[in-house]
């Protein structure tokens, strides 16, 4: 470990270390014969009535001159240095004569071939204190009377001017190795995302705030076999089938209008000519003030996804239109076998519409084509209701009325549901407030995030009292909404009508 090395010079210490680490910010070296430093020295010397003028940058070991007037010397050693004493001082420091002076009498550059005689030198200081060297002026005569007033003056002065091109070259020395810094590390940052891109699977792209297409990784043109740079700009949507090219156009400018992020599935051209399902998604880049500086995308093959669910829906339909038609001869099973047996019409008919519900309740959560899909969505409570509850209703009057907080389902609870809310009304249209032209149901769904209450409110039908024993009807919804659901059931027998609450778990209702 190398050691700071120290000057001492009229009783000062100079760190040479540290004034080494300030000098090479200043990179003086760059302003070597610099032609507005000559200017200065030149002045420097016809101001003082002197041969010779230097700006002096004392070094370790030497002193440099970096700007020269009168003399073809470009450095001399620091041991014989008049400047290495006039760096210390507050003010310049004159030497009238330095065969009188005994710092300097036995001095190389006094008894040598220079025969300096009268030295004047200005410090060069920066604003920290850490001295760089001197503005001086030299003669092989003496000068008994050292400097005029005037002379100080225009020295100190020249000085100052000095260190402030010496500032200016350091903060411009600054401003370009934070420059070269700053492109260093860009040019490494986008070397690292290339090489990061170009490693995906996915195809990546980046566009400019407008939307112009300048980058796609590697992938990209594997993918489409594209030359490179053909697909800058716009050119990226004739890759797209014709048929999907307006729609993406259309998403693409929303996003670039709103901000908001893009996703599209569209068929792009694979290299050989065909056309292949690909899911294209992208996000913007805010800067600290929210403007959007750049857009990155992804466009993710999902060709053989997307076929394999087209595959799964048709043999969905078709399996789910083969249950459909079983619940249809079952049920004409049950009707052609009341028709032989009168005496168990009424067990056939009550069972007849039980299966009905069942079909009604498949129907209703089974995969769909957009032509055959019912217009309540197909995972809401309130439309499987709306379903069960349709043969109920009159013309122009709601008899049974659906509100509240709706819920999502699946089959999994579609089936239990649809049972329980068919038992309910179909007890109600035998006994309760369905059995009379001026009775009413309402049905309130109310969820707290943990668990789902169903309040079945009969009004407006005879008056009901608890049966003597529990039916097949009861033990069929504490079948559907405690075993299956998980859910638990009350009833009271209100003077004008059932009131049955059914509180079933919110997980109950939908697989995660």
């Amino acid at each position: 470990m190398t050691q700071s090395s120290t000057h001492t010079v009229a009783g000062w210490k100079v760190d040479e270390a540290a004034r080494a680490a300030v000098m090479a910010a200043y990179e003086l070296e760059s302003l070597r014969d610099s032609a507005a430093l000559k200017k200065i020295t030149d002045f420097a010397a016809a101001l003082c009535d002197c041969p010779v003028s230097l700006v002096s940058l004392v070094e370790e070991s030497r002193q440099t001159f970096i700007a020269r007037s009168g003399i073809d010397l470009t450095e001399t050693p620091r041991d014989v240095s008049f400047c290495a004493h006039a760096m210390l001082g507050d003010q310049i420091m004159v030497v009238p004569d330095a065969t009188d002076d005994p710092r300097f009498a036995c001095n190389a550059l006094v008894t040598g071939e220079t025969n300096i005689r009268f030295y004047a030198g200005a410090p060069l200081v920066t604003e920290n204190g850490i001295p760089l060297g001197s503005l001086c002026v030299i003669d092989t005569v003496p000068h008994p009377d050292g400097l005029s007033d005037l002379q100080r003056q225009g020295l100190e002065t020249l000085a100052d001017n000095v260190m402030a091109r010496l500032r200016d070259n350091r903060d411009a020395a600054a401003w370009r190795s934070a420059e070269n810094d700053a492109r260093r590390a860009l040019l490494d940052s986008e070397g690292r995302f290339r090489t990061l891109a170009d490693t995906m699977p996915q195809m990546v792209w980046s566009t400019q705030p407008d939307g112009y297409h300048d980058y796609y990784n590697a992938r990209w043109y594997e993918f489409t076999g594209a030359p490179a740079g053909t697909t800058d700009g716009e050119g990226w949507n004739g890759m797209f089938h014709p048929d999907d090219q307006d729609r993406a156009w259309a998403r693409w400018r929303q996003s670039l209008t709103s901000g908001d992020p893009y996703e599209i599935e569209y068929r792009l051209r694979y290299y050989d000519g065909t056309y292949r399902w690909v899911l294209g998604r992208a996000l913007p880049i805010r800067d600290d003030g929210g403007r959007i500086v750049r857009w990155f995308g992804t466009c993710t093959d999902i060709h053989e996804q997307k076929l394999t669910l087209e595959e799964r829906e048709i043999i969905s339909q078709e399996l789910s239109h083969r249950i459909k038609n079983i619940f249809a001869v079952v049920s004409g099973l049950v009707a052609f076998s009341a028709r032989a047996h009168p005496e168990f019409g009424t067990i056939a008919a009550d069972l007849r519409d039980r299966i009905t519900a069942l079909g009604r309740a498949h129907d209703f959560v089974r995969p769909h084509s957009p032509a055959s899909r019912p217009e309540q969505q197909p995972n809401s409570l309130s439309g499987l209701l709306s379903e069960l509850f349709m043969p109920y209703q009159l013309v122009g009057r709601e008899r049974v009325a659906v509100a509240g907080d709706d819920v999502a389902i699946d089959d999994r609870s579609a089936t239990p549901l649809a049972l329980l809310f068919h038992e309910l009304a179909t007890n109600a249209t035998k006994y309760g407030a369905l059995s009379v032209p001026d009775g009413w149901v309402t049905l309130t769904m109310n969820s707290d995030g943990e668990a789902v209450t169903l309040d079945w409110r009969e009004q407006g039908g005879p008056a009901v009292s608890p049966p003597a024993s529990d039916g097949f009807g009861t033990q069929l919804m504490e079948l559907s909404a405690v075993r299956q659901l998980g859910g638990a059931v009350s009833r009271d027998w209100k003077a004008d009508g059932l009131d049955v609450k059914v509180t079933v778990p919110l997980a109950a209702f939908k697989r995660r």
